[in-house]
Order: C-alpha cells, then sequence, then structure tokens
C-alpha cells in the first residue's frame, strides 16, 4: 500500500503537491483499492487538493491533514445542495481516509471550464451567463443551512477577523494609498454595514470562472456545473456577489444589471448604501486582493478613491 506522507504546513504541501510523481501513485493505489476505473488518470494541476480524473465520470479528491475542514466543507455541502438546485453539482460516490487523508469520490461534470470558455464568450452570452450565475447564488442561498451551520468560523467570528486584519493585509498587498486613506472610515462603519447579526445563509465564496462549467446549446453558451465546495461557509448573502464582481462584470453595466438581476435585485436597490455594503465585502473578502483580482483595465487610475472605486466596480448606466 502507498503511503501518504505527514505535512503540516501550505508550503511543504504545495512543494510536494507539484511533483505529481509523489503522489499520484498513493492516489490510484486509493481508487483501486475500491474497484474503481484508474487506468486513463489525468491530474488536474490547478486547485488546492491532490484531484485526480479517474475517467470520464469519475474525480478523487485527496484532502492533507491540515486541510480536513475542507473536505468536511465540500462533504456537507455536496449533501446539503444535492437535488436542490437548477445546475448541476458532483455527486459524491464514496469517501474514506489513509494516513490521516481523507478523500473523496466524486461525479465528473461535462462542459468547459470557466477559465477556458469565458473569454471568448460573445457579450450577450457573457450576460447571459452573469444572469444565470445571479440565479444560482440565489438558489443556493435558498437551501437551508442544514449542518453547514457548524462549519467554522461562524459569520461574527469571521467578519471581526476580517476587519482586525484588514488594513495591515491591504498595505501588504499593495493597495495604493490613496484607497487605502479612505480604509479607516469605511472600517468604522464595516460591521453596521456588513449586518453580523443577518440571518446565515450557504456562501461558497468563490463564484469565479475556475470554480464553474460552461456548454455550448444551440450557438450558446450556459451555466453547465459548480465545482468546488472547500471553501463554503454560512452568512450574509451579498458576500458570494463579489467574486463575479471582481473578475467577471469589469465595470460594465450591462453584465453588473444582468449579475443583480439574476440574484433578484432591481435595478432601484443598487443604490448608494448596497455600493458601500459591497464595497466593505469585497475589501474583507477571505480573498481579497483588489490589485491583481478587479478586472477592469485601469482602474487605479480611474478611481481616485474607495467612493469613487464602487462606482466604478457598480455603475448605475
Amino acid at each position: 500500500m502507498h503511503a501518504l506522507p505527514s505535512l503540516t504546513t501550505s508550503e511543504t504541501f504545495q512543494a510536494w503537491r507539484a511533483d505529481a510523481a509523489q503522489w499520484l501513485s498513493a492516489a490510484l493505489d486509493i481508487a483501486r483499492s475500491h474497484g474503481l476505473p484508474h487506468a486513463d488518470a489525468h491530474v488536474f494541476a490547478t486547485g488546492t487538493n491532490l484531484v485526480v480524473g479517474l475517467d470520464d465520470r469519475l474525480i478523487l479528491k485527496v484532502f492533507p491533514p491540515f486541510l480536513r475542514h475542507q473536505f468536511e466543507s465540500e462533504r456537507i455541502s455536496l449533501a446539503q445542495l444535492r437535488g436542490r438546485l437548477g445546475v448541476p453539482i458532483p455527486e459524491i460516490v464514496l469517501e474514506g481516509e489513509r494516513d490521516q487523508w481523507p478523500y473523496l469520490v466524486i461525479t465528473r461534470l461535462s462542459g468547459v471550464l470557466g477559465t477556458q470558455a469565458w473569454p471568448g464568450l460573445p457579450e450577450d452570452q457573457k450576460e447571459r451567463v452573469l444572469a444565470e450565475i445571479g440565479e444560482t447564488i440565489a438558489q443556493v442561498q435558498r437551501v437551508p443551512v442544514g449542518d453547514l451551520a457548524r462549519i467554522e468560523p461562524g459569520w461574527e467570528r469571521f467578519m471581526a477577523r476580517q476587519i482586525d486584519g484588514c488594513r495591515a493585509r491591504h498595505q501588504r498587498l499593495g493597495l495604493p494609498e490613496k484607497f487605502l486613506d479612505g480604509l479607516d472610515d469605511l472600517l468604522v462603519d464595516a460591521e453596521a454595514l456588513v449586518a453580523l447579526d443577518a440571518p446565515p445563509v450557504i456562501l461558497t465564496g468563490e463564484y469565479i470562472p475556475e470554480n464553474f462549467l460552461l456548454n455550448c446549446d444551440d450557438g450558446g453558451w450556459r451555466l453547465s456545473g459548480l465545482i468546488d465546495f472547500g471553501d463554503v461557509m454560512t452568512g450574509r448573502g451579498e458576500y458570494d456577489l463579489l467574486g463575479p464582481s471582481a473578475f467577471m462584470t469589469a465595470g460594465m453595466p450591462r453584465r453588473v444589471r444582468s449579475l443583480f438581476e439574476g440574484y433578484g435585485y432591481s435595478r432601484a436597490e443598487c443604490d448608494f448604501t448596497l455600493k458601500r455594503r459591497l464595497m466593505a465585502l469585497l475589501l474583507l473578502h477571505r480573498f481579497s486582493d483588489p490589485v491583481r483580482h478587479i478586472c477592469i483595465e485601469g482602474w487605479q487610475q480611474k478611481a481616485s478613491d474607495l467612493l469613487q472605486l464602487q462606482e466604478l466596480l457598480w455603475p448605475d448606466r
């Protein structure tokens, strides 16, 4: 039996993971132990964990012990959301553990990864996909949180931690001083803006091209699947509008409107208060890095402060 090593930090794990020759034999041995196909196995280079396509129907995901929380998040999320969405998600075939590394075997969805398809989509189809993403976010958030309520950290604790570390984070990541100048004022209001006592909903935190699939049907591209539920938590629903806002809408009014209307917001609801709240959530997001993530060309020159930046990200027309 091929053993998996004891790795305790992200740095050592990522260095080890980068060479598939060090771990693929163990992954295939797991598949073999369950009588699963593995002759045509394919290693997925992207992502956080060890991910292997066993064939065109099944995927094996193996989680290092220090990322067990991602295993729990994915396992509970897929069970809670099963059969409750209009878009396919993977189904759990089996779960297990080897050398304290938990793993899941899940079904493989059809479609083209968003990172490959999205850049080449015609503009009208980008708007349609954004509307479908907004609608899917709303569907996910209508599902009861169930056992996900025990996923840590809870929203209040998570937001308190994000607020405390917000300025230091963005200084470290190189956010220009003109935006940092307005950050303190925003953080003073942040606790009220993000509504720490709001009823929790299911959040993936990552509605971005690398986590969805698209299919082309009769010449038109549509959302055909959601993947990767390892960072699911519960909290305020608008948090999940930030991924598409940073990576996909590009400050284009029709794209922004498509996303928001799909989510269920009317044009009248997209007012200054909503934009201010979204600006706070964008800077407090777990993966927030505006310098590298906002996909508006020249945005640092087009906005002189956070107020102008929120209008750039979520324009009225």
